[in-house]
């Protein structure tokens, strides 16, 4: 195509830009380079399709986009869109809804969800059993909140962690079936499990003195119901006679340990649940155990019957201080009562009969003729 346009704009033949010479054109424009192929670096050979175009004196000039390039279409809301489509400074651009007045709803819609973010990170509601602990950013203690309406910094300038402190919170150790095997005074071993019942005295020690607060309480649990039990006898341990002494010297042991180290925990009692001997001697217990209650038997017995034999005997040292003192009024009279009544006593238990008058016969076994003749009546009866 002789004298065709190149799309690069070159002719088609080496001609000039515009249908001028080559020559005078490369001769006028200063430091034009010949290109590899021979021709001119502004009209002879194909431009560079990457160069930013321009006239003909710009024309082979290679040079960098400068940063007006780069914005001039751009405008406050973004890229503008030319006519048709495309984007530029005069084409059509986003834009939100405005308001009647003309304003934007921009301000309106921060100023929302400025508000909303207040109200819901900076205002706090405690209820009547509950405090709150603030925060700077997650770390620094700043304040206690009370039971009430609260005010804060919002998230996450303060943050508000609320526990319940006056919830009576249990724990119960061991935590299971297993056994928790103890030593007593009297070295022996006893399974025994126990109830701690505790709550928050001081939020702020709680949540940042101790770095597990429910964990230091089981331990000190534990190793205060050692110490105390140590002190106690397997009998006294077993039969709940010590039982009131162990729970209260555990609860002393416990809260002076926790005081101690500041962690803002109250103990509110101690409740041993199970005392009961190792499971591999238990049968051996049981038997130890029963005779031991027959034991107790035995002696309630005895006691009984020498309560009774007291009673007897002061009822008898009583009659006879009476009587004594009527002997002392009447000696005689009473010296014959005596003797009547010590015979009538004598003689009423005995089966002879003793008659001492003439011509009767001295001895009489009326209990054998009595016995004799209460037999022969069963014999005739069981004839007939």
């Amino acid at each position: 195509m002789a004298g065709g346009k190149s799309p690069w704009g070159g002719g088609a033949g080496g001609g000039g830009s515009n249908g001028g010479d080559s020559g005078e054109t490369g001769g006028d424009t200063p430091g034009e380079q010949e290109s590899p192929s021979g021709g001119s670096g502004s009209g002879d050979g194909p431009r560079n399709p990457w160069l930013p175009g321009g006239g003909s004196g710009d024309r082979g000039k290679r040079r960098s986009a400068s940063i007006e390039d780069i914005f001039k279409s751009r405008g406050p809301e973004g890229p503008r869109r030319r006519k048709g489509g495309g984007g530029g400074p005069n084409g059509p651009s986003f834009r939100l809804p405005q308001r009647p007045d003309g304003r934007s709803w921009t301000p309106l819609i921060l100023a929302a969800v400025t508000a909303i973010w207040i109200l819901t990170t900076g205002v706090h509601f405690v209820q009547p059993r509950e405090q709150g602990i603030v925060t700077w950013l997650g770390g620094r203690y700043s304040s206690t909140l009370n039971p009430g309406t609260n005010f804060t910094l919002p998230w996450p300038f303060q943050q508000v962690t609320v526990e319940n402190v006056s919830q009576i919170r249990s724990e119960k150790i061991p935590d299971g079936t297993q056994e928790k095997l103890i030593l007593t005074a009297d070295q022996n071993l006893v399974d025994l499990s126990y109830l701690i019942r505790w709550n928050i005295s001081d939020l702020s020690l709680y949540q940042f003195q101790l770095e597990d607060p429910r964990d230091t309480l089981l331990e000190v649990g534990e190793s205060a119901m050692r110490a105390a039990v140590a002190k106690q006898a397997l009998d006294t341990v077993l039969t709940g006679a010590g039982r009131a002494e162990i729970e209260q010297d555990v609860r002393e042991r416990m809260q002076a340990r926790l005081d101690a180290y500041r962690s803002g925990i109250a103990v509110q009692g101690i409740e041993i649940n199970k005392t009961d001997p190792p499971s591999r001697v238990e049968e051996a217990f049981k038997d130890v155990s029963s005779a031991q209650q027959d034991a107790d038997a035995a002696m309630n017995r005895a006691r009984a019957i020498a309560q009774q034999l007291l009673a007897r005997a002061q009822g008898d040292a009583t009659e006879f201080n009476n009587i004594y003192a009527e002997y002392k009024l009447a000696p005689e009279v009473t010296r014959r009562r005596l003797y009547y009544e010590t015979m009538e006593s004598v003689l009423s238990k005995t089966d002879k009969t003793i008659v001492e008058a003439d011509g009767v016969t001295p001895f009489l076994p009326l209990p054998e003729v009595q016995r004799r003749t209460r037999a022969a009546r069963e014999e005739a009866g069981g004839q007939q």
